[in-house]
């Protein structure tokens, strides 16, 4: 059964969508089968795996969206009345990694925003709209039949628009990327007051017989936290510079002392022997990565993780390539250590689901 797993931080900035690629590779080079979604109307996701560097480029994906399906032209059915059924989306491999694959986003997604903002008001107009609350989780379940996928990884837009709050309540776990700034800080204060009504909402709409019995039923809510990930800070000697930990160290106090309380109220966490398995402690962070560098536009460039970069395609000597390459080795491990921790948690959350 494949496991929705949403990236989601209304701050933008924060890397998920770099996350998101690196770790969808990762998870697939342990044998899973992923697929990304590019929830993003800004297509940053679909961008860094299909590659935008030069009018070649342009030219292929333009080709690629005339014949592959993507997220908006996979919701039209429900979203604009078509008199068809939502189909599974023809994902894209991904180039040198088999068992990975992308799922478009288009621009255009944004427009079913108020449409969709619309029908989760639950009101009158429900009998109208009554398909689209559950059409995005049908569309993402049927994709992950049609590929037998392991994980589905959404990049999610920075908003606390209706779209992201459907796609997270209907998703199985979520991670929150921050970056070591104030206004991340400020961004795990507003979630805690956000995700508890966004919960409330999902649950109201799961009870709700008309939408139960709507083509694309709403499911159940089973929404749990993974943890948070802290990076695009700066390494001197070996540790973190003393600005970027004392906003670290804020980050940290606020998901303990604030966010995770009120998602343990909620039901959103799993239990606390899962995370300890897991080296996880009480601030919830998953991971620490350290800002990219110069290592990301190469990324972008070759459509393949930083630490899967080759000498060729980094194109130094040198000190400065073995300098990068010992950065490379130390993103590997870190992509490696994160992936074997979502599989523990996740695979363990299935087991007592089931």
């Amino acid at each position: 059964m494949v496991q929705k797993i949403a990236l989601f931080n209304h701050k933008g900035g924060v890397s998920k969508t770099t996350t998101t690629f690196n770790l969808g590779w990762m998870l697939a080079s342990k044998g899973k089968r992923v697929i990304m979604v590019d929830a993003d109307p800004q297509c940053n996701l679909t961008g860094m795996a299909l590659g935008e560097e030069t009018e070649d480029d342009e030219a292929r994906i333009e080709g690629i969206y005339h014949t592959y399906s993507n997220i908006k032209k996979g919701l039209a059915p429900a979203f604009e009345s078509q008199p068809k059924a939502i189909e599974a989306v023809d994902c894209i491999p991904i180039k040198g990694q088999e068992r990975l694959f992308l799922l478009p986003g288009h621009v255009g997604f944004a427009e079913y925003e108020a449409t969709l903002g619309i029908a989760q008001e639950l009101s009158g107009s429900i009998h109208a709209l009554r398909n689209l609350p559950g059409s995005i989780s049908d569309l993402l379940d049927k994709t992950a039949e049609k590929f037998e996928a392991d994980y589905i990884l959404i990049d999610m837009s920075p908003s606390l628009g209706a779209i992201n709050q459907n796609i997270l309540m209907t998703s199985d776990f979520f991670m929150v990327p921050t970056t070591a700034d104030f206004f991340s800080v400020m961004a795990i204060d507003s979630l805690a007051k956000v995700l508890p009504k966004w919960y409330a909402w999902a649950t109201r709409a799961n009870s709700l017989q008309i939408l139960k019995d709507a083509t694309y039923p709403f499911p159940d809510v089973n929404l749990k936290f993974l943890g948070i990930i802290v990076q695009n800070f700066r390494i001197i000697n070996g540790r973190e510079t003393g600005a970027f930990e004392t906003w670290i160290q804020k980050i940290e106090q606020n998901v303990s002392s604030k966010l995770v309380p009120i998602l343990k109220s909620h039901n959103m966490m799993l239990p606390e022997q899962e995370y300890f398995n897991q080296e996880i402690n009480d601030n919830f962070c998953l991971t620490k990565i350290s800002n990219f560098n110069s290592l990301i536009a190469k990324s972008q460039e070759h459509q393949v993780p930083v630490y899967e970069l080759t000498p060729q395609q980094l194109g130094q000597t040198g000190i400065v390539l073995k300098n990068n390459q010992k950065k490379q080795e130390d993103f590997r491990t870190t992509f490696s250590d994160l992936a074997d921790k979502i599989i523990g948690l996740t695979s363990t959350a299935y087991a007592v689901s089931a």
